[in-house]
């Protein structure tokens, strides 16, 4: 399976689909949107020519996952659909799914769950596009494309996620998702039209034929130049996506200091348990050469395990991905920083202040 997977290099999106996935988020922004990617592969490239979105639930009590890819519901549309397509000779190869998210915040277990549905039961060459609404408010194409690596789809199958579980595979947080290089792609007859596009030119002068149009000129609008004068790169002002990527980073440091707290906590109770068994053990062996010596039979030395009950050791993928999504916004916090680092040095004249 690991040799199938690791034929996809890359991923090309046409520009169409990227711009359907872009109207989709925005309309429902804030809430997160589900849709399907139809496609094929060509020489190790994942070639996304078509998308359509899920169906929303109009029941306000329903919960968020009623609209996710492995919803019953949403597997049913999403089969209906492709086979209307194949219909109409459209490309109808389900390559993947799509979802929209608010700063980098998608790394949880709902959509790993997701990805390892396509992944195991759909087809082994999907991924899943992830479109950041907000970063692409800021007039950035904030649109990548990630799956889940072959190390991790093996531990989860296996559904145990423990500590001796993770060595074994030789897992991290960093092995969780794999993102893929992705570029845009527009069709010739596209880039043509593209190219023949022109600025219109402004209104010819009109000759005065009266006092009043002396008086009250006629106004055209102003075309806006490519070397107009801007001075909002100026701006000083902490960028709010920067400040609530912060806040975010936050969080979710807070949630790894209460997955370290539960697995600290189970190590100690694994410990008070374990000296238990040992002083009970211990204590038989003792019982026992008295007993030897009195010519008796010994008692069993395994009751302990019908006496104590070790603690459960808790799973550690809660843990795995609070860290991936910690390097997420640590990523995009130092992405953000480099604009307003460059602006203070420039604002103190070069000589970098500590």
């Amino acid at each position: 399976m690991a040799s199938e997977i690791s034929t996809i290099k890359s991923v090309r999106v046409d520009a169409l689909v990227a711009m359907r996935i872009v109207k989709h988020a925005t309309g429902a922004y804030p809430t997160t949107v589900y849709g399907s990617l139809l496609g094929m592969e060509v020489d190790g490239v994942l070639q996304i020519t078509n998308a359509f979105p899920f169906p929303t639930s109009t029941d306000d009590d329903s919960s968020s996952s009623a609209l996710t890819p492995k919803n019953k519901g949403v597997m049913w549309y999403e089969n209906e659909m492709i086979k209307c397509l194949r219909e109409v000779n459209v490309d109808a190869n389900n390559v993947g799914w799509y979802q929209s998210s608010t700063l980098g915040n998608f790394i949880n277990s709902n959509f790993i769950e997701n990805q390892a549905h396509y992944q195991s039961k759909i087809n082994e060459r999907t991924i899943a596009l992830v479109y950041d609404s907000m970063r692409g408010a800021q007039g950035g194409m904030a649109l990548k494309a990630y799956r889940l690596t072959p190390q991790f789809v093996v531990a989860y199958k296996e559904n145990k996620f423990t500590s001796d579980n993770l060595q074994k595979h030789g897992l991290t947080y960093k092995d969780i998702l794999q993102e893929l290089p992705l570029t845009l792609y527009n069709s010739h007859l596209a880039t043509s039209l593209l190219h023949q596009l022109s600025i219109p030119q402004p209104a010819p002068a009109v000759l005065p034929v009266s006092i009043s149009s002396l008086t009250n000129p006629p106004t055209y609008p102003q075309l806006s130049q490519p070397l107009s004068t801007n001075f909002n790169a100026l701006d000083l002002t902490i960028d709010p996506v920067l400040e609530k990527s912060c806040d975010l980073l936050l969080e979710a440091i807070d949630g790894h200091n209460t997955e370290a707290n539960n697995a600290a906590y189970y190590q100690r109770s694994l410990a008070r348990e374990q000296t238990k068994i040992s002083n009970w053990q211990q204590k038989r062996k003792a019982e026992n050469a008295v007993r030897v010596a009195q010519k008796l039979a010994p008692l069993p030395e395994d009751d302990w395990q019908k006496i104590f009950k070790l603690p459960q050791e808790p799973s550690r993928l809660d843990a795995l991905l609070i860290s991936r999504q910690v390097e997420q916004y640590a990523r995009q916090v130092d992405g953000l920083t480099a604009t307003s680092s460059a602006k203070l040095f420039a604002l103190n004249g070069g000589i970098p202040r500590f």
